[in-house]
């Protein structure tokens, strides 16, 4: 048997108010004449959080618009107009969610690979490291801060350009930033970190590395979406540690039916992240019965209304479209139901599923 020698990321600073040391975290790897790029999500801007940004010399903010997952052409056009503008920079900051964080890995890759970012969708792709890169996560939930992948909607398939140069380099973790999250997209992101790790816990793919963080990172979330009846500071630290930790539950495992299936209604309807795990989650009782109970009393504990009917109108060639790219995510499939996963999920059970949704 082979192991696989991950890449996980270099420096971790956790703590409130953590994200006051940026400036000093940055000061070793400034270059001269060439930029720090903060890219930030759209949400903040205009918001107090912008004005703590240590800016220096010629550093740049771009605001990352995530009104829908990042697409490969948006990264392309960033890294093109970064390279045109500067030549070269000294890294990009990426400070948001998810979609955000990969961006931000995304657009460091692109500044030193050639071509399309389409062309490093897949496994180990990537031919050289990207500039220096950190993640700064606002919401908790994805572990887009410490996963190998960064998932982009290509011309032809939803995929991650996974790799060991897309770590980052640095992460900082900061609770507060976290607090004003809306309520709706706290639980969405939540829950993607949740179903993370029953996927991790129930696939073929689990071994101790990745029990002992899945189950670590589902105790926290249970403390979070179950036995509380409110919202505090300590709910914001539990789950960003439980983000953190269920990130590395699939790191050296992967993640099962609700991604691959929630990958399709991305791709085709542009369906966010972690609504769309929801949305999946909601009827996958025959793969993950006692998960989907659970996940069913958090959203009802917690006020949550999960979308329906969402596929609903669509045409044959449509829900193709979706099928195609959900059995494209072969090892997401293999860890769920094992080897022979394509007799279990034929084209017809899948289209069935998707009929639900």
């Amino acid at each position: 048997m082979k192991f696989r020698n991950f890449k996980l990321v270099g420096y971790v600073v956790y703590g409130r108010g953590s994200f006051n040391q940026l400036d000093e975290i940055l000061a070793p790897h400034r270059k001269d004449g060439q930029p720090m790029v903060f890219l930030v999500d759209h949400f903040f801007e205009g918001k107090e959080l912008v004005n703590r940004i240590p800016l220096r010399d010629n550093d740049l903010i771009l605001f990352a618009d995530v009104t829908t997952e990042p697409k490969t052409v948006y990264v392309d056009e960033l890294a093109s107009r970064l390279k045109q503008e500067f030549g070269s920079i000294s890294g990009v900051i990426g400070i948001g969610g998810g979609s955000t964080l990969d961006l931000a890995k995304a657009v460091s890759l692109m500044m030193n690979n050639p071509g399309s970012s389409a062309d490093y969708q897949g496994w180990d792709l990537v031919k050289f490291p990207g500039v220096y890169k950190v993640g700064v996560p606002t919401l908790s939930g994805t572990g887009a801060e410490v996963s190998r992948t960064t998932v982009l909607t290509g011309p032809t398939k939803k995929l991650g350009m996974n790799s060991d140069f897309t770590p980052f380099d640095q992460i900082v973790l900061d609770p507060e930033l976290t607090r004003n999250a809306p309520v709706n997209q706290r639980f969405y992101t939540g829950m993607d970190c949740y179903i993370h790790c029953i996927e991790s816990l129930e696939g073929t793919f689990l071994n101790e590395f990745s029990k002992s963080y899945g189950e670590k990172a589902l105790e926290l979330c249970r403390k979070v979406f179950v036995d509380k009846a409110g919202w505090d500071d300590e709910s914001d630290d539990q789950l960003m540690m439980a983000s953190y930790a269920g990130g590395m539950s699939i790191a050296y495992s992967q993640v099962g039916v609700a991604h691959a299936v929630s990958y399709g209604l991305s791709y085709l309807l542009g369906t966010k992240h972690g609504i769309g795990n929801c949305i999946v989650m909601n009827h996958l009782e025959e793969f993950y019965p006692a998960g989907v109970k659970e996940f069913k009393h958090m959203v009802q504990k917690n006020g949550i209304e999960i979308p329906v009917g969402i596929c609903s109108g669509l045409t044959n060639a449509q829900f193709d479209q979706m099928i195609d790219v959900s059995l494209g995510m072969k090892p997401l499939w293999e860890n769920a139901l094992g080897k022979n996963w394509e007799s279990i999920m034929t084209r017809d059970r899948l289209r069935a599923l998707y009929e639900k949704l």
